[in-house]
């Protein structure tokens, strides 16, 4: 009766400070999200790519191979909002920047402090949180990631092509680029071509200093976005020509050349591959292996500049066609995730947050909607995706849903195209007059998705006089 006591009192305190008990379940794992910027469906050896990329193979053939992970939008801003909250963009308001589809320096929105992120989530039942490169989620100190959940920061607060070498900055007039340490502005347009190296070592010490606490680590790799920096040390069967024109555009300070740039994407990849690779070697050493969920993906896919590859996907980063928005996704937890499989079924990056909860034991917050599943049985029990639809959004606009195989495309409210994706994951063979009763089935689908996004939709977070980061901002506020 004593040990019942004890027991009922345990699972009391569990549930006051936010607890959900396991019962029977896995233990409580650490959490790591690495996020690539721009990469494709087609840029890892284990997706068909062409480059090598064994890290983050074995990586697969250790976990699962996701093959229909779809992230929430085609563009940074709103996909990394939507991993960060579990729920569509534009649910959250979340869906464009102030004056571009993403958010740039000194906006005045960002996400709002009163949303929930999933660093807040593992937080709340004792994890140690850490970002380390890039946030895009607002630059103002109401919205940096430590005001959201994250004990620590080191990195950018959006892309690190917004600085004044963008080729169209007579344009955009964009301040120097800062590097935080925390809410500390640490450099001013450091030097790219060592940023991958700098947030992994972060990354590593992160684990280190945590080996012995439950934590949550987020790695939002900066690569392969534009411009390409890629460390000396995997410069090395570059081109001379290359090389050259690299040096003369640095040391006149001329606006990044893309052109030039670009030919350095697949070495990119490989750093990108060695950075997984850190961060995998140093779970082993620490004898956190087993301990420890790895979730590696991108939040988009690739530019279409012809260097990223799609694979079998048609379009590219910005579109609602599968190469925008169904991207790499490798999971890894050995002895809890089974390993070798390649899962087919749909999972989104909005899913992460509930699933995170549940095998952490925290709860989610019940006064807002969320769009995220719990996909644990999916990744463990071969159980069906908990999503019966997937809506694709480009900025506000809804453009497509997917039930089962089939993808509806719509135009001006109207069926544009219809796809069965099992047999046509290309989206080349339109087959909507063909399936006129299932076109409409799923413009129905859309229809009732947009009222419950405009019921049940929340604000984004504003500042008045939004300043650009500088060396005069420190420790939360503007000296």
């Amino acid at each position: 009766m004593k040990g019942r006591t004890c027991s009922i009192l345990a699972a009391m305190i569990a549930f006051l400070s936010g607890v959900v008990p396991a019962l029977g379940g896995p233990p409580r794992p650490n959490f790591i999200v690495i996020l690539t910027d721009d990469q494709g469906y087609g840029d890892l050896g284990c997706f068909g790519g062409k480059v090598k990329t064994p890290r983050i193979d074995r990586m697969a053939a250790e976990g699962q191979r996701l093959t229909s992970f779809y992230v929430a939008a085609p563009v940074c801003t709103p996909s990394r909002a939507a991993l960060m909250t579990g729920c569509y963009p534009k649910r959250i308001d979340m869906a464009t920047g102030s004056r571009l589809a993403v958010l740039l320096d000194a906006d005045h929105k960002g996400l709002n402090p009163s949303e929930i992120t999933i660093a807040e989530v593992l937080k709340s039942v004792g994890y140690r949180t850490g970002i380390f490169g890039k946030w895009h989620l607002g630059d103002q100190p109401a919205f940096l990631p430590t005001r959201q959940g994250f004990d620590e920061f080191f990195g950018m607060p959006y892309s690190w092509d917004i600085h004044p070498t963008h080729p169209n900055n007579k344009k955009y007039h964009f301040s120097p680029l800062p590097l935080l340490d925390g809410e500390t502005v640490l450099e001013l347009d450091p030097d790219l071509d060592f940023m991958t190296a700098r947030i992994t070592q972060r990354a590593v010490a992160f684990i280190e200093a945590n080996k012995d606490r439950p934590f949550f680590l987020y790695l939002a790799e900066f690569l392969p976005h534009r411009p390409l920096h890629v460390a000396p040390p995997f410069l090395k069967n570059v081109p001379q020509a290359i090389k050259d024109q690299l040096a003369a555009e640095v040391q006149s300070h001329a606006p990044d050349n893309n052109k030039v740039r670009d030919e350095l994407y697949p070495y990119a990849i490989e750093e990108i591959d060695w950075s997984v690779g850190q961060v995998l070697d140093t779970l082993k050493r620490l004898g956190l292996d087993d301990k420890t969920l790895v979730f590696f993906t991108s939040d988009n896919g690739p530019i279409g500049n012809g260097k990223g590859s799609a694979g079998p996907l048609r379009g590219s980063k910005g579109t609602t066609y599968e190469g925008g928005m169904r991207v790499p996704a490798v999971v890894r937890w050995p002895g809890h995730i089974p390993a070798g499989r390649v899962n087919d079924k749909l999972i989104t990056a909005m899913d992460l947050l509930p699933t995170f909860a549940r095998l952490a034991g925290a709860r989610v917050p019940k006064d807002r909607v969320i769009d995220g599943k719990d996909i644990w049985p999916v990744l463990t029990e071969d159980a069906p995706s908990p999503h019966d639809a997937f809506f694709y959004y480009r900025e506000n606009t809804l453009e497509c849903v997917r039930v089962g195989p089939w993808k509806l495309r719509v135009e001006a409210g109207k069926p544009a195209a219809l796809y069965n994706l099992d047999e046509d994951i290309g989206e080349r063979n339109n087959v909507l007059h063909a399936h006129p009763d299932i076109a409409e089935q799923l413009l129905a689908r859309i229809k009732k998705f947009n009222d419950d996004i405009t019921s049940h939709s929340r604000p984004a977070g504003y500042v008045e006089n939004p300043k650009p980061l500088s060396a005069r901002y420190t420790n939360g506020g503007f000296q």
